[in-house]
């Protein structure tokens, strides 16, 4: 005789969401860096820093899952790790000075070693997400309230607008001579040439117009040097390349009604989830002063911020004496720790990247991640 069989009711323990493999698609890491590039250039980025891909494994290597830090820490990397991250976007570069061994002995060196064996990626774009109009800075701005803002460093385009960073203009004034001039301009590389016609003092002539490199300026002042008779009114401009729209470090934020001091701290403090923050109040102001114009910069902003006017200061970190001169000059200053002015936009990076690469691959964000310094 079988006895009955009674169903036990079990718990359901469900899987963290990370471990949840989606049916999105693998992205070759080539054509993903492609992407990310076309996100904000790396050409965005001071150039003093390290930014891009800093670690290869060897090719091919495609990615299913980006995992995004503001520091890869060990304890950051142990996560990606168990997380099957493929490719690190790590804000900050762990790999910044140059190394010249790989061994076990120091932690960014045992970050890359992990990193090799475990095949893992890891990128940095740092100082071109500073700068991007859709980046750290402009995500800081939103803190502030409504407001109106611009670089306070404008960023200019990569390359010149012509071939070339000059611009060297002469007359000609007898047609037998221009076959000559343009016959020898024209043989002379990394050179566009243009002419028109021209009038002065009543007097028909050829203008011609260059544009070169500085090499190729050398070579065509030599050949006009060597041939005075054939030209006339010289003129020779350095050219300078185009200002980005929207793009530079830091922000000048003008907001369209003023607050005054507390409320604005008030407002940085909830932006940023923090309990605590640390301000100098600039002499001769209270915590009832207006506040209608902010200067700010993501992470450490005393040289970008040296000079500007402003009633406030907002930065992570800026020396002692940077400060002192800061106050003295009648402007706030708050300060939040580095990297707590940087890593809640990684939350805004995470959607936005999801719409740019159209949500082909898995992109999640660092638990462990965290600034070191604590208020104790």
């Amino acid at each position: 005789m079988l006895s009955s069989a009674h169903l036990l009711p079990t718990s359901v323990r469900l899987a963290p969401s990370w471990i949840c493999r989606s049916s999105r698609s693998f992205m070759d890491l080539k054509a993903l860096l492609s992407s990310l590039n076309d996100f904000a250039s790396l050409s965005f980025a001071e150039s003093w820093d390290n930014v891009g891909l800093l670690v290869e494994p060897s090719p091919p290597h495609t990615v299913n899952t980006l995992f995004l830090t503001n520091d890869l820490t060990e304890e950051v990397m142990e996560e990606a790790l168990q997380k099957k991250a493929d490719l690190i976007l790590s804000y900050h570069p762990p790999i910044f000075r140059a190394m010249k061994h790989i061994t076990w002995k120091t932690w960014k060196e045992r970050l890359v070693i992990r990193a090799l064996e475990n095949r893992v990626a890891i990128y940095s774009p740092h100082t071109a997400y500073d700068a991007a109009p859709q980046g750290v800075n402009n995500w800081l701005a939103k803190g502030l309230g409504t407001c109106s803002t611009r670089p306070i460093h404008p960023s200019r385009a990569p390359n010149y607008p012509t071939e070339g960073a000059h611009r060297l203009e002469f007359s000609v004034n007898h047609t037998q001579d221009l076959d000559k001039v343009m016959s020898a301009v024209k043989g002379i590389g990394d050179v566009s040439v243009t002419s028109f016609a021209a009038r002065c003092d009543d007097e028909e002539q050829t203008r011609i117009s260059l544009n070169c490199t500085q090499k190729a300026l050398m070579q065509v002042l030599a050949f006009l040097s060597q041939n005075r008779q054939l030209y006339q009114k010289t003129e020779i401009l350095s050219l300078e390349k185009p200002l980005l729209l929207d793009t530079g470090m830091g922000r000048l934020c003008t907001l369209d009604e003023s607050v005054s001091l507390a409320t604005m701290i008030e407002r940085v403090k909830g932006y940023l989830k923090l309990s605590h923050l640390r301000l100098a109040l600039g002499v001769g102001k209270t915590l009832e002063s207006p506040v209608k114009v902010v200067a700010l910069c993501a992470g450490s902003g005393g040289s970008v911020l040296q000079g500007v006017e402003a009633d406030l200061y907002l930065t992570g970190e800026m020396s002692h004496h940077d400060v002192l001169d800061a106050a003295s000059k009648g402007i706030n200053v708050i300060l939040c720790e580095h990297s707590n002015t940087e890593r809640g936009f990684l939350s805004d990076l995470q959607q936005m990247l999801g719409v740019h690469l159209e949500n082909k691959i898995n992109i999640i964000l660092s638990e462990t991640d965290r600034d070191p310094l604590h208020v104790v």
